[in-house]
């Protein structure tokens, strides 16, 4: 999956904030993403993160 820094993910279930839209802020083995509800920062293995992407949203696209 083609996933770069400064993308905005929507994932399929939502923080506990209630946001569903995060920023990379890093991305390879691992991500590390900010919630935009929030912007709590949280960092994870990229393989948990990408089965609950629902969509990738780019500034230029």
């Amino acid at each position: 999956m083609d996933i770069r820094e400064y993308d905005v993910l929507t994932m399929k279930k939502a923080h506990p904030c209630g946001g569903m839209r995060w920023q990379v802020l890093r991305s390879g083995a691992d991500f590390r993403l900010r919630c935009l509800g929030c912007g709590r920062i949280v960092e994870g293995p990229r393989a948990k993160f990408e089965k609950n992407i629902r969509r990738i949203e780019r500034e230029n696209e």
